[in-house]
């Protein structure tokens, strides 16, 4: 017995894109019936109400039937619109779609006016149809140290495929845990630090948050201009890799020569068996003939973390303040007006957790505060200078365990991945370089990723690892759909 919660559309929901192109190509298959059964399976999968209750679209786009439509009317007459003409696609709803909330999880914004962000526009110029906004980490996950990752206001606790009381990890938690439920073939999330890359890892999908500026970010409910980044998430390397194409303006060059990995021994989880299945699938890297080279390579201390904490409040107070101001509607325009607007409406907005973070960030004074220039400057020294160049010298790219198996969610007492993550999002994230994870198996019945580093602007070249770490991981050990696991103690 299948332990899919809907079996009846399982077969169109684990499709993935070269499928769906080939099939709608031949005809066996049409965008309509695609979306038909997409949103059949989130009928039954997701809505809140129902017995999975798994909570990952924010919204349904109204139109997604009639474009579906309009895709088969426009293949028909051969006038395909770009690369992924009439497959689906979620957009993490921090990201601005026209007729969907936008809402970054904050009833603040809810009711506010949208229009598509310039991703959104290169996403309907190549074909795609924008089936849903998925749920998030609430403001991004930038609110407390005590925040649940994948709860928000707005849209509640998402859960996880694989153990439904466990977390999706966060910010783009709607965006993994639909992929992995097979309720889209594609998503977008968005990554300031470890944001597409947790999600990814403990919901088995494969996340790549590209170069810092490489997709344009107009329409982003913002935290920092000099971390965030949109980026591409599916099933595979190869999907993702179409759906980076579209976003970046077009497929990176091709590297000439075969990676070359450096291992960053000392960067582990202390999840142990993580480690190990990591170190096991390092050797298995190895053996089939990719050069892995072990390094210790710096690790963050509280001072590097402090810094980026600080560059992040700072650049939070300025960017999402200019967002807000100039974003259509009444309401919120400045970030003291979401903690003010937070705490009249504490019920709703902070019934499990604060909003320190936001509150120390009034503090800061912004980038003109006293502290933010030489915060930023010690972090993009140590990020660049101290950590990632030397882990990089004569090597390609750089890889490390991602995170340990899902955290259970506890809105009680919080729930952060802090405890299984081997810190590897952080020094990518300070200095905008791209990364990813792909999955290399389950530990403990729940997947784990690898995470992978290039250099800036090296996405062909980290593509390209990505696919020599795929290509391992289906011998060594390919992954299953997810379990579905009840909630369960222990």
């Amino acid at each position: 017995m299948s332990p899919d919660p809907h079996p009846s559309t399982a077969e169109l929901g684990y499709l993935g894109v070269a499928e769906v192109l080939a099939r709608l190509g031949d005809g066996s298959l049409t965008s309509s019936d695609l979306v038909g059964a997409l949103l059949d399976r989130i009928a039954a999968i997701d809505e809140p109400s129902g017995p999975v209750g798994l909570r990952t679209v924010a919204a349904l786009s109204p139109d997604a039937r009639a474009v579906a439509a309009d895709r088969d009317a426009e293949r028909a007459r051969g006038a395909l619109r770009g690369p992924l003409h009439g497959v689906p696609v979620m957009v993490k709803d921090n990201i601005e779609v026209a007729g969907l909330p936008g809402a970054a999880g904050s009833t603040a914004l809810t009711g506010r006016p949208t229009g598509d962000a310039l991703l959104v526009a290169l996403l309907r110029d190549a074909g795609a149809i924008v089936l849903a906004s998925t749920n998030l980490s609430e403001w991004a996950n930038i609110r407390s140290g005590r925040s649940t990752s994948g709860w928000s206001a707005t849209g509640g606790l998402v859960g996880n495929p694989w153990a439904l009381d466990r977390s999706p990890g966060g910010s783009s938690s709607g965006s993994g845990a639909a992929l992995a439920a097979g309720l889209t073939p594609l998503a977008v999330g968005t990554e300031t630090d470890g944001s597409i890359v947790c999600p990814a890892s403990v919901n088995g999908v494969v996340g790549l948050k590209p170069t810092v500026g490489t997709v344009p970010t107009g329409g982003i409910v913002p935290i920092s201009a000099s971390q965030d980044s949109p980026g591409s998430m599916g099933r595979s390397v190869d999907d993702v890799a179409r759906l980076h194409a579209v976003l970046a303006g077009g497929a990176p060059e091709d590297p000439s020569g075969a990676p070359r990995f450096v291992h960053a021994a000392n960067w582990r989880t202390d999840h142990p068996a993580t480690d190990a299945a990591v170190e096991r699938f390092v050797g298995a890297l190895r053996d089939a003939a990719s050069p892995v080279e072990a390094r210790e390579v710096a690790t963050p201390g509280p001072e590097v973390v402090d810094d980026e904490f600080q560059v992040l409040l700072a650049e939070l107070v300025d960017d999402l303040g200019a967002y807000l101001a100039t974003r259509p509607g009444e309401g919120v325009r400045s970030l003291s007006d979401v903690v003010a607007f937070e705490r009249d409406h504490a019920d709703v907005e902070l019934p499990w957790f604060g909003h320190e973070h936001l509150v120390q960030a009034l503090g800061t004074g912004g980038r003109a505060g006293a502290a933010y220039a030489g915060c930023r400057s010690r972090n993009l020294a140590w990020a660049v200078d101290t950590c990632l160049a030397p882990a990089l010298a004569g090597a390609d790219v750089l890889v490390a365990p991602a995170y340990g198996p899902a955290w259970k969610s506890d809105l009680a007492v919080g729930g952060h991945a802090g405890a299984v993550s081997s810190w590897v999002a952080t020094p990518a994230a300070i200095a905008g370089w791209p990364i990813m994870s792909v999955p290399i198996g389950l530990v403990t019945g729940l997947p784990v990723g690898l995470a992978i580093v290039a250099r800036p602007g090296a996405e062909g070249m980290l593509l390209a690892a990505a696919r020599r770490v795929e290509s391992v991981a289906s011998l060594v050990a390919p992954l299953p759909r997810p379990a579905w696991t009840p909630p369960t103690r222990g």
